[in-house]
């Protein structure tokens, strides 16, 4: 495994050192001052949209408008936020990099609620009716906004790969370490069996009865993130006193005031970059995908839902791992990466040993819920490059091997892998969003003069006639036809 690392981890220095880095924080600057900071300033917006439910005389959104709700869009992508990232990644970035890649964990997640914004915006914009449901995502913004079909095979391929496969592995790789710590028992033998056993499992939720273990993890994995904040609150109440401390070492150490063991600015700012990345997904282009299934009467709502998600799975579910590690470990910074086990060792050192075992059970259900989520978002590509069930079949076989993968394979290799294809899919998104933030632009002044009005924003392709290939937004879903109808009543009266 080591020659393929070195070959894997030399391509993914240049491409996260030079490359990935300003693409994401140029992106994140220039949407936040072409939208006026709209991932700060419309807070309060957001979460009014997270909740939004349209409503007709007793049935649901579901029921009656057909897709999903926008909070259910945004618990589809949480699924995949949410997950081994917040533990395992948290950790990487702090045991290579030192405290001072959280503060550009944070950073990357202030910025990136722009790029978050952009890009589900048009995600909703140009969606498309897959019978009762939505879909669309970055291949069908690519396509339809721009006319850059190949562009969006190639990142239909780029996210097939790297969520079907590497970041499905990385969940295993996260489990199979976890029980190692809490079972002392780290042999290839333990971790080959744990692999079957959870790619039996999916494979069982990948070929059939999806949607029946899926409901089941909407209920068991938010139960697990707040359960997971609470013992760290725990934590960070009970350290009160060193808070400050560790808050200056975060500063101090992100922008070369203090160096440790090696784990300099560059590193600092590079491992908070990737792992913040790989946490929130912001510019990624994975999130759109989910974001267009939602039923709402304005695509902006949605990228404001999905801004959300972003502020929710790094500033606060990754600082309270961050807070564990920092206040639970005497670490040297600027070594090998370590992962989940780091996190079970510090809260363990905080709480008592149950607290390794707890880690061990609340990542399982975020991990296993993410391999879903995962899948999820590979799936609705793999489907608009090709609608052949053989394909179809090969591809979920596929999956379920590197599910299994995942348990034996390195940690390295695997996060160098999550590396190579994430950086890819934010190059070939940036190229996409970029020019289309114009149309973003458009739909959030169409938005924001709708609210001064003081009406509950709705949008109509004839509102923007310029736009072409906007299929949705027609007027025939019952959420547009609606909401058109109030905004007519309304002007009747004034």
């Amino acid at each position: 495994m080591s020659f393929l690392e070195n070959i894997v981890g030399t391509f993914n220095d240049g491409l996260w050192t030079y490359i990935v880095p300003w693409l994401l924080v140029g992106a994140g600057i220039f949407f936040g001052f072409r939208t006026a900071l709209v991932q700060l300033r419309m807070i309060p917006s957001m979460l009014k949209s997270v909740v939004e439910r349209p409503k007709g005389p007793g049935k649901d959104a579901d029921e009656e408008y057909g897709g999903i709700s926008a909070f259910k869009a945004f618990t589809i992508s949480a699924a995949s936020r949410v997950g081994t990232g917040n533990v395992a990644g948290v950790a990487v970035a702090i045991s290579v990099g030192g405290p001072g890649a959280v503060f550009w964990m944070w950073m990357i997640a202030i910025l990136g609620g722009a790029t978050a914004f952009i890009e589900s915006t048009l995600a909703q914009l140009w969606k498309i009716r897959d019978g009762d449901n939505y879909r669309g995502g970055p291949a069908y913004y690519m396509k339809k906004g721009l006319g850059w079909t190949p562009l969006a095979i190639i990142f239909s391929v780029a996210i097939s790969f790297t969520f079907g496969f590497v970041y499905n592995a990385f969940q295993t790789n996260a489990i199979a370490e976890s029980l190692a710590t809490s079972f002392d028992n780290d042999s290839f033998t333990f971790r080959a069996i744990v692999g079957v056993v959870i790619a039996v499992v999916s494979g069982c939720i990948i070929f059939g009865g999806v949607q029946r273990i899926a409901n089941m993890t909407q209920i068991i994995v938010p139960f697990m993130a707040v359960a997971y904040l609470i013992i760290g609150l725990y934590v960070v109440i009970t350290n009160i006193d060193a808070v400050p401390g560790v808050i200056s070492d975060i500063v101090t150490h992100a922008l070369g005031f203090q160096q440790i063991a090696g784990a300099g600015l560059g590193a600092a700012m590079m491992q908070g970059i990737q792992r913040g990345l790989f946490s929130n997904e912001a510019g990624e282009g994975s999130a759109p995908n989910a974001a267009a299934t939602a039923t709402v009467s304005h695509p902006v709502k949605q990228g404001l839902v999905q801004s959300l998600g972003v502020y929710f799975d790094t500033l606060v579910v990754c600082s309270i791992t961050a807070f564990i590690i920092l206040l639970g470990t005497d670490l040297e910074y600027g070594g090998e990466a370590e992962g989940v086990s780091l996190t079970q060792l510090a809260l363990s050192n905080e709480v008592g040993n149950w607290g390794a075992h707890m880690v061990t059970f609340i990542l399982f259900f975020l991990a296993f819920s993410s391999i879903l989520g995962n899948y999820y978002l590979a799936e609705a590509n793999v489907e608009y490059l090709t609608q052949s069930r053989i394909w179809l079949f090969l591809f979920r076989a596929v999956v379920i091997f590197f599910v299994w993968f995942g348990a034996v394979g390195s940690l390295p290799l695997v996060f160098a892998l999550a590396d190579t294809g994430a950086g890819t899919m934010v190059i070939l998104n940036i190229l996409a969003i970029v020019p289309l933030s114009g149309v973003a632009l458009k739909l959030l002044k169409n938005f924001n003069d709708q609210r001064r009005q003081g009406i509950d924003p709705v949008f109509h392709r004839d509102m923007l006639p310029e736009l072409e290939n906007v299929e949705v937004w027609d007027g025939s879903d019952p959420v547009t036809r609606r909401g058109l109808e109030m905004i007519e009543n309304k002007n009747r009266v004034d």
